[in-house]
């Protein structure tokens, strides 16, 4: 299998008077899992649209290992996506839907029984399609995603309509199909499931690229140096750190806020001054806090906060 690179650069494209893309360009490196964020309208639908060759750019392009998706011979084999679960004819099963599929492509109906075992759907596959539920046909998606053994993929939300056991399996299969050296670009609004999987992230809003990096530095960027502190004796507590040297606030009647130390320095301090305390947190910031605070000013559609609604 080779092992692709979906290079995205210096899309722009506008849709009457909405510019969906504004220089969009970034990559999705083979081995990793790229996470791809941003808020409604912030052109990730368009992006992976144009890079699977159902829209076409004003300016830049989309390649998927340095080729434009319209000119692959036979694409499946070489990139898989889940763009919408609900795109099947619903009187098909689901067997027969990846058939067709498959033979679209000249593919085996052994390697539509491959996928079938590799999502968990072995026993529902002769069910008609449109009966199954969110989860299952997000399942269906991946198979049919997966057909070609791509060595690229790319999945538009597949955590949706997942129970928990669902979100662990898809998990672990983004970071399985990554260490087998495939790219993998992954378009969810659950950070906390992206935390937990993606290598690198891709931060967008009004089309254009906000941040692009590996999540546990966007982590770290924007977690604070402070520390927090819960003790019985919150004065007794601040006295000891500054007498150590350091910057230590009473905040109320059991917290203190200490800034610029690590937190096994804390303790090593309040154990020898003698002084009790049931708990030591280093604020660190989540993948969620990284987002709202790039996209604060992006968001296309925003609620009013604070008010109460009237009846």
């Amino acid at each position: 299998m080779s092992q692709p690179t979906i290079e995205v650069s210096g899309l722009r494209k506008r849709f009457g008077t909405t510019q969906a893309l504004d220089g969009m360009s970034f990559t999705v490196p083979p081995g990793r899992v790229t996470g791809f964020v941003g808020p409604n309208g912030a052109g990730k639908s368009t992006t992976i649209r144009v890079i699977l060759g159902l829209d076409t750019p004003d300016e830049g392009h989309a390649l998927v290992g340095g080729v434009r998706y319209k000119r692959l011979h036979r694409p499946l084999r070489h990139v898989g996506a889940l763009v919408d679960a609900a795109a099947l004819q619903p009187s098909r099963t689901g067997r027969n839907h990846l058939l067709w599929l498959a033979r679209s492509q000249n593919m085996s109906a052994r390697r539509v029984d491959e996928v079938i075992d590799l999502v968990g759907l072995a026993g529902a596959a002769r069910r008609k399609a449109g009966g199954f539920s969110l989860g299952m046909r997000q399942r269906l998606g991946i198979a049919a995603a997966m057909l070609g053994d791509p060595p690229a993929l790319i999945l538009d939300e597949p955590f949706n309509g997942m129970d928990p056991e669902g979100i662990i399996w898809i998990r672990h299969l983004l970071r399985s199909l990554a260490a087998e050296g495939r790219a993998v670009l992954v378009s969810s609004h659950l950070m906390g499931e992206l935390q937990d999987t993606a290598d690198q992230v891709v931060v967008v809003g009004r089309g254009r690229v906000l941040a692009d990096a590996p999540v546990a530095e966007l982590v770290a960027r924007a977690s604070s140096d402070q520390v927090l502190l819960r003790t019985p004796e919150p004065s007794e507590a601040a006295g000891a750190l500054h007498r150590a040297g350091l910057r230590a606030t009473v905040t109320d009647q059991n917290t203190v806020v200490i800034a610029g130390a690590a937190a096994q320095r804390i303790v090593a301090v309040l154990s020898q001054a003698g002084v009790s305390f049931s708990e030591v947190t280093t604020q660190r910031a989540t993948l969620e806090d990284v987002y709202l605070q790039l996209t604060g000013g992006e968001t296309e559609y925003r609620a009013a906060a604070g008010r109460e609604r009237q009846w």
